[in-house]
């Protein structure tokens, strides 16, 4: 019987319920999956790579088919490095295909072992960016719905700490 193993990819700055709802679901698809933080990504991040392990972490609580791991390099070397076969990719809108699907075609160039799953993003977080929470976060406005409390507690005190 084979193991099939997935790779969820992104930065994670911070993990949002629409995060949570593709980790969820990619739980009904796959035996495993891997919550793979990028660690060359080009954004300016908020959050340490440690601090957002952290968060992941215990979001997705002792849930022993979700690894949370960082990565340095082309994401599918990373794929294949730990044995799988699937990169998991969450989409909101049209506007993210475009780009998602140019990634999906030069991943599969690369290494034509390896497929890209588009997971359309339940309708309730179809808006929802770790961009937007930070931006919410950053003005003190409600951010509960878009994260769970570990995460608004992280975000909270951060953004205390940046006040005059």
């Amino acid at each position: 019987m084979k193991h099939h193993i997935a790779v969820y990819p992104g930065s994670f700055d911070p993990i949002t319920y629409g995060h949570l709802d593709i980790i969820e679901r990619g739980l009904e698809v796959f035996d495993e999956l891997i919550v793979a933080i990028a660690r060359n990504s080009g954004k300016q991040a908020l959050f340490s790579i440690e601090e957002r392990i952290a968060m992941i972490q215990r979001v997705v609580g002792n849930n022993r088919r979700v690894r949370v791991d960082t990565f340095d390099g082309l994401l599918v070397d990373y794929v294949v490095e730990n044995n799988a076969r699937v990169i998991l990719r969450g989409l909101r809108a049209v506007s993210d295909f475009e780009y998602e699907f140019q990634i999906a075609q030069m991943n599969h160039t690369v290494k034509k072992e390896v497929e890209t799953l588009f997971m359309m993003t339940s309708v309730p977080y179809g808006y929802l960016s770790s961009s937007i929470v930070k931006e919410v976060a950053s003005l003190h406005g409600p951010i509960e719905t878009f994260v769970p409390p570990p995460v608004r507690e992280a975000l909270e005190a951060k953004f205390a700490k940046k006040l005059p």
